[in-house]
């Protein structure tokens, strides 16, 4: 009977045996094979030489060669890859309960130069400035108990999208035109629907929440959400609304806008929190953490969001405001709209707003573990196809943790056996 070591090895190679289904020509079954269980095994860097020294010691420089094309160069459908690892952590995941949210998030990857794909001087969350990165936008289908990207693309800086040689020289696909990273979101929870993924809440940080036009589209294909919003985004306050259109006095077109006015105006989200009475503040625990229970004070009420609403007809719906302000803090923290049907109580708001934390935490391993940000090629092509197999990598890991308990290390392949002193032709190091 195989020991737990060897029985995990199995289900590894039987499920990357699944991926390779993907593919389409079976010359790259091989290199598929190899480049995920280089992501596997243990070792420092996860980029290709390194990777090739460690899966075939003996012949690097021809198993480097062989995975170089087929990242960099071979045009495979990540997509159709990144659903067959989706469909594993689905499965592992509907003993647990249906999804609880779709999450919205991106991650950025520091770079030096300037000829790498998509990289420019932008915001990167890693280094919490400015500075030169790449940026890819993600979704993830999450559970309390687990998650994983299913949709990730690389966000095209404007300057990069309207750079013609540049785009020549990364592999820019011609047809591909600039987006804002909300945008790009809006279209992978399209495909997603399509495809057919078990409809969820969508989440998502303030990068994304304090845009109108994404909660607006959202709310027009009848997906709930939460998501972040900044302290100066505007609301009614609770039982009030913008005024009626002023009665129509016979001379040109009947006036069809609310109004505001001096006295009657929708106030911040921080000005309404500090009005709150103390009755509408209540502790509330959302999940055990490595030191204890994760416990903070909130206080949630119905608003309608004011941006813009004098350049409509209509009062805009009431959605919940939840706010954070933890005892120890001078003001509250954080802030999200949410458009959960009302019977919804703070603590089902409270959960799905924090449950970002868990894609922070696959980003984390996913670069840690996997060399998610080890990529060393500069084209379209390698960028996506790199990320997709880390992905499809960390979706048998996601699923093996659902399926088994305790979990095991992330890097549980053992390299191939070689004599004392052996030190690969053609590795950058002894590995």
């Amino acid at each position: 009977m195989p020991n737990l070591a060897t029985a995990r090895a199995q289900r590894f190679h039987a499920y990357v045996e699944r991926l390779t289904t993907a593919l389409g020509h079976r010359d790259r079954h091989g290199p598929l094979r190899a480049y995920v269980t280089g992501l596997c095994l243990p070792g420092d860097r996860k980029s290709i030489e390194p990777m090739a020294a460690r899966v075939d010691p003996r012949h690097v420089r021809a198993r480097h060669q062989s995975m170089h094309h087929f990242v960099a160069n071979a045009a495979w459908d990540d997509g159709a890859v990144l659903r067959a690892a989706r469909e594993t952590v689905l499965a592992a995941l509907e003993r647990h309960g249906p999804l609880a949210a779709w999450v919205v998030d991106d991650t950025g990857m520091p770079k030096k130069g300037r000829h790498s794909v998509g990289v420019a001087r932008q915001y990167c969350g890693v280094l919490g400035k400015q500075d030169n990165c790449q940026v890819a936008v993600s979704l993830s289908v999450a559970h309390e108990r687990a998650s994983i990207p299913v949709a990730y693309r690389l966000y095209l800086p404007e300057a990069w999208a309207q750079d013609q040689r540049r785009r020549r020289a990364a592999g820019v696909p011609d047809a591909l035109e600039f987006r804002t990273k909300w945008q790009i979101a809006l279209e992978q929870i399209a495909q997603l629907a399509v495809e057919g993924v078990p409809a969820a809440p969508v989440v998502a940080d303030a990068g994304y929440g304090v845009v109108t036009a994404f909660r607006d589209a959202l709310t027009a294909r009848a997906i709930a959400y939460v998501v972040g919003i900044s302290t100066e985004t505007t609301v009614w306050a609770p039982g009030r609304a913008p005024l009626p259109p002023p009665k129509y006095r016979g001379h040109g077109r009947p006036p069809t806008l609310v109004r505001r006015t001096g006295r009657h105006r929708p106030l911040s989200v921080r000005a309404l929190a500090q009005q709150l009475p103390a009755r509408a503040w209540r502790s509330v625990t959302w999940r055990q953490g490595t030191r204890g229970a994760m416990r903070s004070r909130f206080a949630a009420v119905r608003v309608r969001p004011a941006h813009r609403d004098d350049w409509r007809s209509t009062p805009r719906p009431e959605e919940w405001l939840l706010i954070e302000w933890p005892r120890a803090e001078a003001a509250p923290i954080k802030y999200w709209l949410s458009t959960l049907p009302q019977p919804a109580t703070r603590a089902d708001l409270v959960r799905l707003a924090m449950l970002r934390w868990r894609i922070e935490r696959d980003y984390q391993e996913l670069k840690d573990e996997l060399g998610l940000d080890h990529f060393e090629g500069r084209g379209w092509r390698g960028f996506h196809h790199h990320a997709t197999l880390c992905i499809a990598a960390y979706a048998f890991l996601a699923a093996e943790r659902l399926a088994h308990f305790p979990p095991e290390p992330l890097a549980f392949l053992q390299p191939p056996r070689v004599p004392k002193r052996f030190t690969p032709r053609g590795a950058p190091r002894a590995s």
